[in-house]
């Protein structure tokens, strides 16, 4: 079956792919600065290559950023243990490469580049990796096919799928069992996600269940952000303070009713809304719909700061720290597409609000079940539940309490991750 999945994927899968992203690029910014950014991408390499001359080489990639959020405490703990590495990190989505371009762990960072023969052969013969670790689920046929005739171990850290995932389906599950038989291990997230890899009737990698490096990610975030005052004091005097992370439009079609209500009754609570994208355009319109009842300033605007019920944040890259301040957060994408990550906010133990869309995050479920997280469907229900929150200290300190223990509870997956590391390299 080797022979006749890598003909048909080859033949038919590649090239459709790249049309398919051709025609996308029409409509889809992202998709464009992707083929834009790989433009030239091999005659750079070859000039960045020559940077790296160390004895042994890791290749770390990753789809976007949130799956680098999970490779960088391992990065982060093999820089400590090692001087004799270069560490290569790879991002197939431009929302990983944009933000990630200055790194200061990795030696070299580069877009992966589209999974044909030709490119992947080139690809590796530049970056001679002594191993492969792929993130969470990104892994790309011909690179597993090629780094697999090579000799080269693949590793997966973070692995998850669901027991009834779609590559579990006839024909996608032969092929898939074809690519997955190449890989060398396979660290998952949970004993579950053993199970359902083991539903393919692999014979080659190992399985094992390491445990989620995010949490080790967002502890360690936590213990910096700390450090760091975003927001004066005086600010947050006697806030009843609710922290809104990237939030999509969906998501606030819920929120700012809620809130609106909650603002009515309660001149002490606070709102720190973050959106995923903050564009002009977003903030404008974000602007206009809270002018109605309430006030709004943007957070490059607090020095003015004037008892308002709305921090609108135009910056990047803080939401992480801005989650200490919560006395509930809500964590955005759950009534959009998938939800973003809940550990950012329960790691201070706050109760962490989310829309119905969550099935994605296996951490979401369990913050749910724990009673740390807290399921929302309609602006109706956000408001009684924030109102819940806000209102019953005793209820707002257990949720938070089970969100922290959810925590403090995983912490550890990278050193279980750079243990086995040590032991598959030594083999």
């Amino acid at each position: 079956m080797q022979r006749f999945w890598y003909l048909i994927y080859n033949i038919l899968a590649v090239p459709g792919f790249w049309l398919l992203l051709q025609a996308a690029s029409l409509f889809n910014s992202k998709i464009r600065r992707g083929i834009k950014g790989r433009r030239g991408m091999m005659e750079r390499l070859e000039v960045e290559v020559q940077r790296l001359t160390r004895r042994r080489r890791f290749w770390f990639h990753s789809s976007s950023m949130g799956e680098f959020e999970q490779a960088k405490p391992i990065i982060a703990e093999l820089r400590k243990r090692y001087d004799d590495i270069d560490i290569i990190v790879s991002f197939f989505s431009p929302s990983g490469y944009d933000p990630s371009r200055n790194y200061k762990l990795a030696d070299l960072i580069t877009y992966l580049p589209y999974d044909s023969v030709a490119n992947v052969r080139r690809f590796l013969d530049l970056i001679r990796p002594t191993i492969a670790i792929m993130v969470r689920y990104d892994t790309w046929p011909n690179h597993i096919w090629e780094l697999s005739r090579r000799g080269i171990p693949i590793v997966i850290a973070n692995a998850t799928l669901r027991k009834h995932s779609t590559r579990h389906y006839p024909l996608l599950r032969s092929f898939h069992r074809n690519v997955y038989d190449h890989i060398t291990s396979i660290l998952t997230v949970s004993q579950a996600d053993v199970e359902a890899f083991q539903n393919f009737g692999l014979t080659n990698p190992e399985l094992h269940v390491i445990g989620e490096t995010r949490y080790d990610q967002v502890w360690q975030r936590s213990i910096e952000a700390k450090t760091k005052h975003l927001i004066p004091s005086q600010i947050l005097k006697r806030k009843k303070v609710f922290v809104v992370g990237s939030s999509w439009e969906e998501d606030e079609a819920v929120l700012l009713p809620a809130f609106r209500r909650i603002a009515r009754h309660d001149s002490n609570a606070l709102m720190i809304l973050v959106p995923h994208e903050p564009t002009l355009p977003t903030l404008d319109r974000l602007e206009l719909a809270l002018s109605d009842s309430m006030r709004a300033i943007r957070f490059s605007d607090l020095n003015d700061y004037s008892n308002e019920n709305v921090i609108l944040v135009d910056s990047i890259g803080i939401l992480t720290s801005l989650y200490q301040y919560a006395d509930v957060a809500y964590v955005g994408g759950s009534f959009r597409q998938g939800i973003h990550n809940v550990l950012e906010p329960a790691v201070y133990g706050v109760p962490v609000l989310y829309g119905p869309k969550h099935e994605n995050s296996q951490e979401a479920l369990q913050l749910a079940r724990r009673g740390g997280g807290i399921v929302v469907t309609q602006a109706e229900q956000c408001y009684a539940e924030l109102r819940k929150m806000f209102n019953d200290k005793k209820a707002r300190l257990r949720a938070g309490a089970e969100s922290q223990r959810l925590v403090e509870e995983n912490v550890g997956a990278t050193q279980r991750f750079i243990e086995y590391l040590e032991t598959a390299l030594q083999r």
